[in-house]
């Protein structure tokens, strides 16, 4: 039997597990002292033993020897050799504290390894490889422990922007995991990855990460845009005068109206004569679904150049798409054409409109336009005046301006609806295959007069679904409809515009299935596209009351759940929960101040005013 699996005589010294015991006694089990001066009763297999003893105190292996290591290495190299040897070898004798010193050397796994009776002694080349591996494997430890103190204390330097990226890809919803976070302490959250990136100044204060979050690209499209085909026949409609109405500052006008006596003609960017199905600029703005509205900017689904060519307004003479109708005394509509066309476009903003509602030819457009939107309240379309605002972010300041309720800007609306009626009218008749736009009747269909009734009403109406199958739009009021006036911004609205130009070339339209799958696509990204925007202007109003700590206004109530109240701000078009100890009631109008804001998880708290 070898001396090291011999019974261990009292004061010896043993292995176990990992640590060093002294033999207090012997008998069916052994008792051993360890280090700190516990005691346990062990088996005789359970430990290793490493010197006969005495040893008279575990305290007595603290010493380090003086000895030979390295030398002893090299004469060792590549040989079988014992505990006993290798320490005489190495410290020139074999005592308690010298034989836990060899076997440290071998529990370290350098040069060597094993057991007490046969250890290995490794060979140069494997030594020189772990050593250089050991100290890369200590220095990134060292490194990792900086850069986590940096953390700690927000002083990143600029190398480790790298590191940082593994944050962000959490804070951007692209991995659920970021061992940097765990490290720190912090929840497995993108909101929490958000503060932690804005607390190292890796983010600035006011990034919004929505649509990079929701995967929407944050870029226009860089594709060539083909030459227009100027021997395409076209309608001349330059002698009609057109006005593009929009908001102050709009980049991307598609849509303008005409009056020919009786006939009003809404004229759309020909966007379809630049993109074609299944072409290079179809598939971008297909991958795309819409263009992306934030307040800090916007990024379109089709390349910029394609909006200089083709937005009404911006060159001398545009091409288009123009719809023309007449609407008899019931807004019903008759005679309804469409044709590739030349206009002349005049840009006009609803405010300067609103003051010209009485002249012509705008007195005459709202007349009729009054009529169709007659119809569509008696065919129980909604009308919800909820309050809006315009986010805007200029010079790096928040800017929120409410959007007044304006005639000029229903007039145009109901325009674009006569227009969305017609083309939806026409593809049916003409068996062309569309996304009609339809929405079910809500339940219960009561009137909304007030903030709280509309804000009710609004959330008893299911999404808009597009769909080959024609059905009623419900909140329009319409029992036929497609969205066909914003091909610039819009990819199903471009679908329509393909289909219609496919039959007025006689040329074969896309059949159903070819819709259903394109349809399909874009929505998915449309809908990525719409709650980015959502979030980014919730994102940018909070910004804005963040940088106005005092801020003061109204809210009105407009909903009632236990201890809380929902309340609407008007000037902010801002929903929030408020805890009050009053009993309100509906549509109650309640002084606010500001109490917190959270950026990275998108809440804000009032308190009410006495």
């Amino acid at each position: 039997m070898s001396r090291y699996q011999a019974t261990p005589p009292v004061d010896s010294l043993v292995l176990y597990k990992t640590h060093p015991a002294r033999v207090l006694g012997v008998g069916d089990k052994i008792e051993i002292q360890l280090d700190g001066g516990s005691t346990k009763r062990v088996r005789p297999k359970d430990i290793v033993l490493l010197h006969p003893g005495p040893l008279r105190s575990l305290g007595e292996l603290e010493t380090r020897p003086e000895g030979a290591v390295e030398d002893a290495w090299e004469l060792l190299e590549g040989e079988q050799t014992t505990l006993e040897d290798l320490a005489e070898l190495a410290f020139a004798e074999f005592t308690p504290v010298t034989a836990w010193a060899s076997w440290l050397l071998v529990a370290e796994g350098l040069r060597f390894c094993g057991t007490p009776e046969s250890i290995t002694v490794r060979a140069r080349a494997e030594v020189e490889r772990d050593r250089a591996e050991r100290e890369a494997k200590a220095a990134a430890e060292r490194d990792w422990k900086a850069f986590l103190e940096r953390m700690r204390a927000a002083t990143p330097t600029a190398e480790d922007s790298g590191r940082l990226a593994e944050v962000e890809r959490l804070a951007l919803g692209q991995t659920d995991r970021s061992r940097i976070l765990e490290a720190l302490g912090y929840p497995q959250t993108p909101e929490h990855a958000h503060r932690a990136l804005v607390e190292v100044a890796y983010w600035p204060a006011n990034h919004n990460p929505y649509p990079a979050r929701r995967g929407v690209p944050s870029e226009d499209a860089a594709l060539a845009v083909p030459a227009l085909d100027e021997d395409e026949p076209r309608l001349d409609l330059t002698h009609l005068a057109a006005f593009a109405i929009d908001d102050e500052g709009n980049e991307d006008p598609d849509d303008a109206l005409s009056l020919e006596g009786e006939r009003i003609w809404v004229h759309v960017a020909d966007v379809g004569a630049l993109v074609a199905p299944d072409g290079p600029l179809d598939l971008e703005a297909r991958s795309r679904g819409a263009n992306l509205y934030l307040p800090e900017g916007m990024v379109k689904m089709l390349p910029p150049e394609t909006t200089t060519r083709l937005g009404l307004g911006l060159q001398p003479v545009s091409p288009a798409l123009s719809f023309a109708m007449r609407c008899d005394e019931q807004g019903e509509l008759h005679d309804i054409e469409v044709h590739r066309s030349w206009v002349r476009v005049q840009r006009l903003t609803y405010t300067e409109v609103e003051r010209r509602l009485d002249e012509a030819p705008f007195a005459a457009l709202r007349a009729t336009v009054a009529r169709f939107h007659a119809r569509r309240q008696t065919n129980g379309a909604t009308r919800l005046a909820l309050p809006e605002v315009s986010v805007r972010v200029e010079d790096g300041e928040v800017r929120i301006r409410p959007l007044p309720r304006l005639e000029s800007r229903e007039l145009v609306t109901d325009a674009m609806l006569m227009a969305g009626e017609a083309a939806a009218r026409l593809c049916l008749e003409h068996g062309l295959a569309i996304p009609f736009a339809t929405q079910a009747a809500p339940d219960p269909a009561d009137e909304a007069s007030d903030l709280a009734s509309m804000y009710a009403r609004r959330r008893c109406f299911k999404p808009t679904r597009l769909l080959c199958e024609p059905d009623l739009h419900a909140g329009l009021g319409l029992p036929l409809y497609t969205r066909a006036t914003s091909p610039l911004r819009r990819y199903s609205d471009l679908l329509v515009h393909q289909q219609l130009r496919a039959w007025l070339a006689g040329a074969t339209p896309l059949d159903r299935e070819q819709v259903v799958e394109r349809v399909a696509q874009a929505e998915l990204a449309a809908t990525a596209v719409r709650r980015g925007e959502r979030l980014s202007n919730q994102h940018w109003k909070l910004v804005y009351l963040r940088d106005n700590p005092g801020w003061r206004g109204e809210g009105v109530v407009v909903g009632l759940e236990e201890r809380k109240a929902v309340v609407l701000v008007p000037e902010l078009a801002l929903e929030a929960r408020v805890r009050t100890r009053e009993r309100l009631a509906l549509n109650d109008t309640l002084k606010l101040a500001l109490a917190d804001v959270d950026l990275p998880e998108l809440n804000v708290s009032f308190r009410v005013l006495g």
